[in-house]
């Protein structure tokens, strides 16, 4: 269980690390930040399109680092031989493949936390139609600029990396800057226990993509992973529609089911369009949907597990 920790916090770590998670967040916070001026003046319909936007953003891009992050450290390690150093020591396979799952999954469910806290700060400074809290929206462009320089003086001093500190930074800010608004700013038009509980709900969501992504990079190089990641997701977002009418033949109704259970339905996650009509979402729906998160994922870590113990790791090698 050692090996597991260490390998699971240095694959946090080496997330962290590349520069395209630090890219993918600021953008992303830069992007949920400003959904609010973006959409002034839209007759009514503000709050909606900063909530949908928001979540949107959130769980595009969170899902796109899950991909990014597992195929470029996992992949780069086949590469250059260090998963042939790990296995030479007395490590078992299922404890490489467990601890990089655990470690992307941390990086990626950091990443969606982090944007799920702008997401509701962007909600709070969105007022109404005609004008926005300046005060929050400059205060969240201030905080994203203190996490950048933070990091900075991190990496100059001591030499940290700067992408991993501006993260951990961002965490504590916008964390910060949620509990301030939750605390003295008054509440949104929006029913906020609804919000948090679709926001939570983008959690699952990134875990099954993220848990996805590593089995994938166990398996493929960078190219090839993607594309299969891609594929999936493409599919989830039309999976009711593709293969969740059935058919009347028999044979063929078997196969559309087989589909429909293989590949993740994101339509499961995606509550934007109940928080836009104002309809509750239910509590048991919630813990439906992390159950059927959790299980999907362990059904995939056993067979990643299962397809590396056969992987020859000494034959990657760079096409």
């Amino acid at each position: 269980m050692l090996h597991l920790y260490r390998i699971a916090v240095n694959c946090f770590r080496e997330s962290l690390r590349e520069p395209v998670y630090f890219l993918m967040l600021f953008g992303a916070l830069l992007i949920i930040g400003h959904y609010p001026w973006l959409t002034l003046f839209v007759f009514r319909e503000q709050l909606k399109l900063v909530v949908d936007g928001a979540m949107a953003t959130t769980m595009l891009f969170s899902l796109a680092v899950c991909v990014l992050c597992a195929t470029s450290t996992i992949s780069r390690e086949m590469r250059n031989g260090t998963v042939l150093l790990l296995l030479s020591k007395p490590i078992p396979r299922w404890s490489f493949v467990i601890g990089k799952i655990c470690g992307i999954l941390a990086a990626s469910l950091l990443f969606c936390v982090i944007c799920c806290c702008a997401s509701v700060v962007s909600v709070y400074i969105a007022v109404d139609q005609f004008r926005m809290e300046m005060h929050l929206y400059l205060a969240f462009l201030g905080i994203l600029a203190v996490a950048c320089a933070a990091a900075l003086i991190i990496n100059y001093l001591k030499g940290g990396a700067f992408s991993e500190y501006s993260a951990y930074a961002a965490t504590v800010l916008v964390g910060g800057m949620l509990l301030y608004c939750l605390k003295f700013q008054p509440h949104p038009e929006l029913y906020l226990t609804d919000l948090f509980k679709a926001l939570l709900l983008l959690l699952p969501a990134v875990g099954i993509m993220a848990v996805l992504a590593v089995a994938f990079a166990t398996r493929f190089d960078v190219v090839p992973s993607m594309c299969f990641c891609t594929v999936f997701f493409f599919l989830g977002l039309m999976s009711s529609y593709l293969f969740g009418g059935g058919s009347s033949e028999p044979v063929v109704s078997m196969v559309y089911s087989l589909l429909y259970a293989a590949i993740p339905n994101w339509q499961f996650f995606w509550m934007a369009d109940a928080l836009a009509v104002n309809r509750t979402i239910p509590s048991m729906y919630v813990l439906g949907a992390f159950g059927y998160a959790v299980f999907y994922s362990v059904i995939i870590t056993v067979w990643a597990v299962v397809g590396f113990q056969n992987r020859e790791a000494a034959g990657v090698r760079d096409n």
